[in-house]
């Protein structure tokens, strides 16, 4: 199956739809998934130092590779430094850890993984080096606020092509995703289906019976409307297989608006603003 793509402002094509594995463990279950999700189609993985499972997406994707499921140039592979007041130095090196973990030479987008306590600076500053020195092929941030955003703009070189946040229907987060559509900043859905505490919603099941789709596709498809590349998690392979499922229906215009009116600002991880990095 082929994704359609997303031009980010460096002119880099990132796949609108990916396989996420945050709160999976390391260990040859994720080696398999990985695999999995390739073979089904999903070109774009996205981990993270602190999930602690670079390892085994690494390997997922060696193997995948090896196999000749895939070629390192067709994968969108992206990682995030856990920038708990690193210096530009130790993003460097944590840079450096998380490609040699991932067993790779370079990766297609590196993002901030919290604004924190206006912890981003240095961190950003590295950020900058890795890029221009081509050793990173975009750059970019996540769960930025548009006074984060606003920051890096105005006192940075680079702006970063993407800000990943938490986005479902009952956090549509629309002053964020005005500002990075004005801004060429391509928003990107973390925990779509709200950690599955939407998938017995009544209004999102009339929808997905009219379409004879399930809560989730209804949702993943609400995502791509939006114009938000969005990144389901699952280890369960029809459900892998489900996710990508989104491209032989449509929703309606008042489909989508009763979707928007489930919004009521709740979150399944924490406000930004309030992230103190001792989760």
């Amino acid at each position: 199956m082929t994704f359609q793509t997303k031009t980010l402002n460096n002119n880099i094509e990132m796949p609108e739809l990916g396989y996420g594995v945050f709160r999976v463990d390391e260990g040859p279950e994720l080696v398999g998934a990985v695999k999995t999700a390739i073979k089904k189609g999903y070109r774009s993985i996205d981990t993270a130092a602190i999930y602690g499972n670079e390892e085994s997406v690494g390997q997922g994707v060696k193997e995948a590779i090896e196999e000749g499921l895939v070629t390192r140039d067709e994968l969108f592979i992206t990682s995030k430094v856990w920038n708990a007041g690193l210096s530009y130095d130790e993003t460097i090196q944590a840079y450096e850890t998380s490609l040699s973990k991932l067993g790779l030479e370079y990766l297609d987008l590196y993002l901030i993984h919290w604004p924190g306590d206006n912890k981003y600076q240095e961190p950003w500053k590295a950020l900058e080096t890795l890029y221009k020195e081509k050793r990173v092929r975009s750059i970019g941030v996540s769960n930025f606020h548009v006074k984060h955003l606003e920051d890096l703009r105005n006192n940075f070189e680079v702006t970063p092509v993407i800000n990943q946040i938490e986005f479902h229907p009952r956090l549509t987060q629309e002053e964020v995703r005005t500002y990075c559509e004005q801004h060429n900043i391509q928003v990107e859905a973390w925990s779509p289906l709200m950690a599955g505490d939407l998938l017995d919603n009544e209004t999102i099941s009339s929808i997905a019976e009219k379409h004879n789709k399930s809560v989730a596709q209804v949702i993943l498809r609400w995502d791509l409307q939006h114009n938000v590349i969005t990144i389901p998690k699952s280890m369960n392979e029809k459900r892998i297989e489900a996710n990508i499922d989104l491209f032989d229906f449509e929703l309606t215009s008042e489909e989508m608006k009763q979707l928007d009116a489930l919004n009521d600002n709740a979150r399944s991880g924490p406000n930004p603003d309030e992230f103190d990095f001792k989760m």
